[in-house]
């Protein structure tokens, strides 16, 4: 791939004439301290006839993440556009932990640079990361982390679990640990009795310090010990089964509302945002309903995944 034309025109007689960098005295091929390209990229580059072309095809440049360096590469012979190439390697570096928020990317200038990429492809990249609400630009600053989306597979598994899988530092805060009567639909999910005792949780479930959830959990009366110190440590799946309750299947619901009052405060959302709501009754390998679960999450930090079979 051929970069930019150098700047500046020659006459004649320096076009005839070989250029070479400071120190080389033959030679067809070498580095041009006066070609642009060589300052922005900084990568190996021949010069022939006034242009400027990479030595590799692939350009590889790292960016510091929470565990060290992260690496980052653009493929020159791919089809795939580059700033899609590059918006993907930054966007799944997020998702997984590696550039954690408040990490800094630096400017388009910088990167580009580093990557020997033009600015606009750089600034595309990054722009699609922006609308995602992934990045955001300071001034001053450059480009920075602001968090990644949760992205959650539809399967029977914890909060917890899937953000502890995805590298997003999960932490918990227990609102309410206590025993309560059961209404008509906690005792209908439950299969027991209305009025009955029960176990009642609530949760307020974080990740990289910011809230996620709010977890809203009934058990039987009598199923478990929830003690308040654990359901900050770990997952409400996780104690179950560590008390030997094998979890088998599960009902659930998703939908969505707009956040009241004190959801939007509690979950640091303006009221009105869009919520996602999840209900669940879940299942031990009895068939007994050992959990009633009642969530909402934030929409801009939560996504459900699918995954659509076509029948035979």
């Amino acid at each position: 791939m051929y970069g930019a034309v150098c700047a500046g025109r020659r006459t004649a007689t320096e076009r005839a004439a070989p250029r070479f960098p400071a120190g080389r005295a033959d030679g067809d091929t070498g580095r041009d301290p006066s070609c642009p390209d060589n300052v922005t990229s900084g990568l190996p580059v021949i010069c022939r006839g006034g242009y400027a072309r990479e030595v590799g095809k692939r350009d590889t440049e790292q960016a510091l993440g929470a565990d060290g360096p992260v690496q980052f590469s653009v493929d020159r012979t791919s089809p795939v556009p580059l700033y899609f190439q590059l918006s993907q390697q930054l966007e799944a570096a997020i998702e997984h932990g590696q550039l954690a928020p408040g990490s800094l990317l630096g400017n388009e200038i910088e990167l580009a640079g580093r990557l020997g990429l033009s600015r606009p492809t750089v600034r595309q990249a990054i722009q699609s990361l922006v609308d995602k609400g992934l990045l955001v630009r300071r001034r001053g600053i450059g480009t920075q982390v602001v968090h990644s989306q949760v992205k959650r597979p539809l399967e029977l598994s914890s909060l917890y679990d899937d953000l502890e899988a995805a590298g997003q530092k999960p932490a918990t805060r227990v609102l309410l640990n206590t025993t309560t009567e059961a209404d008509a639909e906690v005792a209908a999910a439950l299969g027991i009795a209305e009025g009955a005792e029960v176990a009642l949780v609530e949760r307020l479930r974080l990740a990289h310090g910011e809230p996620v959830a709010h977890l809203r959990n009934h058990l039987p009366a009598g199923l478990i010990e929830l003690r308040t110190a654990e359901l900050e440590e770990t997952g409400l799946y996780r104690l179950m089964r560590s008390a030997g309750i094998t979890l088998h299947s599960a009902r659930q619901a998703v939908g969505a509302r707009a956040a009241t009052v004190d959801e939007g405060a509690r979950l640091e959302e303006p009221e009105g945002a869009p919520l996602l709501t999840m209900q669940r009754t879940t299942f031990d390998d009895t068939g007994r309903a050992v959990e009633f679960g009642s969530h909402v999450y934030r929409a801009s930090r939560y996504a459900f995944e699918f995954q659509l079979l076509v029948r035979p």
